[in-house]
């Protein structure tokens, strides 16, 4: 047996191309980081988008914080997350589903037309999400149970965008 401490887990946050203060401000409120801490999560990466939020690293709970704003691809960050919290954005959800991590979505209430709600509505009504919206997302973590959720049939974006249209109401 190696002398290494046991790997603890790790969740991303990502907005896309947006800006969600009000999804990086909760996330990395001082509740939300003892609820993540408890649950075993050591690591929360932040992809803040055009956001004028820059959280700073946790002090008082040991969940070490980092953020960027953009990256050519989140592909790396997806694929060493255990769990990810992501806006409803269509993109950030079909390539975290794709990836087969476990996503909680947010709603972004703040969004007039919001299509994206009916995207989250819709995946949390077929199994393969939990959808909350900020002032649920502590409870949300404190009573998640990841094992329920549905792994999204890999490998078809023309279901999905079907799926799309859909949601959007173009069929």
């Amino acid at each position: 047996m190696s002398g290494r401490s046991p790997v603890m887990k790790s969740v991303f946050v990502t907005v896309g191309t947006t800006s969600f203060d009000d999804l990086i401000a909760t996330v990395s409120s001082p509740a939300a980081l003892q609820v993540l801490r408890s649950r075993g999560y050591g690591q929360l990466v932040l992809q803040v988008g055009r956001g004028a939020l820059e959280p700073a690293p946790s002090g008082s709970v040991a969940v070490a914080v980092e953020s960027f704003r953009f990256k050519d691809s989140l592909a790396r960050d997806l694929r060493r997350a255990d769990l990810v919290i992501s806006h409803a954005g269509a993109g950030s959800c079909l390539e975290t589903l794709e990836e087969g991590k476990p996503l909680i979505v947010v709603i972004n209430e703040k969004l007039m037309d919001n299509h994206q709600l009916e995207l989250a509505k819709q995946l949390h009504r077929d199994g393969h999400v939990l959808c909350c919206n900020c002032s649920t997302l502590v409870e949300t973590l404190q009573s998640m149970d990841l094992s329920t959720l549905k792994p999204f049939p890999p490998g078809q974006p023309e279901k999905f965008a079907l799926f799309l249209d859909k949601v959007v109401g173009f069929q």
